[in-house]
Parts: C-alpha cells; sequence; structure tokens
C-alpha cells in the first residue's frame, strides 16, 4: 500500500511520520506524475486558499478529482477538509476547491490562532475510547448531504456540531489526527483505502 501526502503546503510532514509509524509507504506529492501508483491520498492542514491556489498552479486539481472519480480514497483533515467540500461559506470568492464532497464548510469557525483548543471526541467508527482532537483555526461543516456519514460530532449540549464525516471512499475532518500519538484515524483511514481497491 502506498500513501501520498500533498505536500505544497502545510503539516504534510506530521502526516508522513504518522505513517511511518504504521510501516505504510507514504510519499510527498507536489506534482501530478506523483499521484501515479498511489492506493489513497492525504490533504493536510495548513491555509486552505493558498493550497488551492498550488493546486491551481502545479495543475492538481483535475488529477486528484480524477482519483476520487476512480473511487480512490482521499481525507482532507483541517484545510482538506476545506478543500474537498463542495461549498465553503466565508472563504475568498473563486477559492480554487476541489469540491467532491457533499458537504458544506465554515472557514475559521471558531475564531482565530488565539481560539484553537482540544477536545476528547467520541468517535464510535475508532472504538469506545475517546479521541484527542486538536483544532487549530478549525472549520465546522454546516451542512451534509445524504450520502454523507458523520463519524464525529463536538460533545456539546444537543446534538453538537459535526466535525468528523465519510462519503463512500472519502473522508473529511476540522481536527489535526496527526498531531496527536493517536494512529487510529490514520488506521481507519488505511482501512477505507484497502476497501477502496
Amino acid at each position: 500500500m502506498k500513501i501520498g501526502v500533498l505536500a505544497l503546503q502545510g503539516d504534510f510532514a506530521e502526516h508522513l511520520a504518522m505513517l511511518r509509524r504504521l510501516d505504510v509507504a507514504a510519499t510527498p506529492v507536489r506534482l501530478p506524475a506523483q499521484l501515479a501508483g498511489l492506493d489513497g491520498l492525504i490533504i493536510p492542514g495548513g491555509e486552505s486558499t493558498t493550497i488551492g491556489k498550488l493546486l491551481v498552479a502545479y495543475d492538481l486539481l483535475a488529477p486528484i478529482r480524477q482519483m476520487v472519480a476512480a473511487g480512490q480514497a482521499v481525507w482532507g483533515t483541517c484545510a482538506g477538509m476545506i478543500l474537498l467540500a463542495r461549498e465553503a461559506v466565508d472563504g475568498i470568492p473563486d477559492q480554487p476547491l476541489l469540491g467532491v464532497m457533499d458537504i458544506v464548510v465554515r472557514r475559521n469557525a471558531f475564531g482565530r490562532q488565539v481560539d484553537s483548543f482540544e477536545a476528547d471526541l467520541p468517535v464510535p467508527a475508532l472504538g469506545e475510547a475517546p479521541l484527542h482532537a486538536v483544532f487549530i483555526r478549525a472549520p465546522l461543516i454546516e451542512q451534509v448531504g445524504p450520502g454523507v456519514q458523520v463519524l464525529a460530532r463536538l460533545p456539546e449540549s444537543g446534538e453538537g456540531r459535526i466535525v468528523a464525516v465519510r462519503q463512500g471512499n472519502l473522508l473529511a475532518t476540522a481536527f489535526h489526527p496527526e498531531l496527536t500519538d493517536d494512529l487510529r484515524f490514520h488506521q481507519y483511514f488505511l482501512g477505507v483505502v484497502a476497501g477502496s481497491k
């Protein structure tokens, strides 16, 4: 199994390190040719506007959309989640998006950098133990389409705000599993990848 991590900007090195801890072949992706032979792709956190512009500059938008259309697994964390969404609220006009997940997200939903936080989330798909999640200028999922499965919500009163989803072989998280020692979300993604082959 070979997993690519989009390495244009953001915390791609942390994702690569997590995958290597799981003894998975992991490679940085900066050019369309580097997508060939991958079994899955992770789009990391960072600055979604910058990553979107770089996706255009390096001609990566169409090849990644083709991966998704072919049923390959793709996971976006934080900024990566924004890029996967069909719509981003509070984004800049004409922000480049992959637009492959039937979700609407709000950028920087929790405020500025100083409003970043951590929380323990129940994620039934990962087992009984809560997942410690790191939110950094995090987006929030405001709407999900009928084919989207909610994996995690913030533990608040009422239903709680949506912070992780799955749509077929696509995953999106508002938080950063790569910034913790918990490998379970990366293992879950590898399971999605294995099921997509």
